[in-house]
């Protein structure tokens, strides 16, 4: 730390978190805005991105100096993993542990969704319109959740609660996975496509999974299938799925984040035959604010006293490798996972 006062927090965010109140007596907290970031930033020890959608980051990072710990309120870092931040050596770490079951509960219940028609039953409430249908059953359809992290397993978790058969897709393939038995690298998905019902996107956005999800992707799927996508926006070619959807390639589709957001009233989008459009809150439960800063709070005991922070990012990977437990992260004062 630079002086011998109090470490300086900086928050960066139009709203005050929740609890912070508690380490008042063992930082000097300081919450800014977007304007006033770049000055904050050179004399900040710490670094709370409360606000995990902006991207004043780069442009406000100092050239020298600059926070040794940044924080960010969310499970996905790549705004974070811009060069002068991975330049500057500062420790980055996540909000693991806070999002995963909400998302897999939200997944499940997009899956029962377009199973069960939910929404034509809406649309005929609407018109007073008393029409019987069949729905679909889930158990024993097949499910391919791309994404082998925490939020991907919890996912395959809950959808296998439900007795979907479930591939589960990595970075890394395992032979032996002690919950899954066997999880598919990356490269097998193309294999997995044509015998899936459901396709969920749950992976981190990075080189290797940017645009993944495009028309040969969809292409390649059982004609009829249905697509949900929670992990990061740019995961999808978003009009390859429009395309996908008016022709019939794919019977539905759910997306709850975007490559722009909030989503332009114009995209097309909010208009694609059975497609289902969320602003971006699959995580977002009641208490979730609560959640992010007690696991914030955690994790700055441990850097004030100086000890393993929980959550480390490995910056080449651009997340929390799944081999590292949660609090038993290892960090340096040069900030290397």
């Amino acid at each position: 730390m630079r002086t011998t006062e109090l470490p300086l927090v900086v928050v960066l965010g139009d709203q005050e978190p929740p609890l912070l109140d508690r380490i008042k007596d063992r930082a000097r907290l300081r919450r800014v805005g977007e304007a006033d970031l770049a000055g904050a930033l050179r004399e900040a020890d710490a670094l709370l991105v409360w606000d995990f959608l902006t991207d004043a980051l780069p442009a406000a990072w100092p050239e020298h100096d600059g926070p040794r710990w940044v924080h960010t309120a969310s499970a996905g870092v790549d705004r974070l993993l811009f060069p002068a931040l991975l330049r500057s050596g500062a420790v980055i770490t996540n909000s693991r542990g806070v999002f995963e079951e909400p998302i897999a509960e939200y997944v499940a219940g997009l899956v029962l969704a377009m199973a069960k028609d939910l929404p034509g039953t809406l649309d005929r409430q609407r018109s007073r319109t008393w029409q019987h249908r069949e729905t679909e059953r889930v158990a024993g359809t097949r499910a391919v959740v791309v994404g082998g992290g925490p939020i991907g397993r919890a996912v395959a978790r809950v959808l296998g609660a439900l007795g979907l058969r479930v591939a589960l897709v990595s970075r890394t393939a395992r032979e032996r996975d002690a919950e899954f038995g066997r999880v598919y690298g990356f490269g097998e998905l193309a294999g997995l496509l044509p015998e899936a019902d459901w396709v969920v996107g749950a992976a981190p956005l990075t080189g290797e999974t940017a645009d993944m999800f495009d028309a040969a992707t969809f292409a390649r799927m059982k004609r009829g299938a249905r697509f949900v996508n929670v992990g990061r926006g740019p995961l999808v070619v978003e009009h390859d799925l429009v395309a996908a959807l008016r022709d019939g390639t794919l019977a539905g589709a759910a997306l709850d984040v975007f490559r722009q957001e909030p989503l332009p009233v114009d995209s097309p989008l909010w208009t694609a035959p059975g497609l289902l459009v969320s602003p971006h809150m699959s995580a977002d439960t009641h208490g979730w604010l609560e959640d992010l800063a007690e696991l914030f709070l955690a994790n700055f005991a441990r850097w004030a006293a100086g000890r393993p922070l929980r959550n480390v990012v490995d910056t080449t990977l651009g997340y929390v490798p799944m081999g590292e437990a949660p609090g038993d992260t290892p960090h340096t004062e040069e900030g290397s996972p």
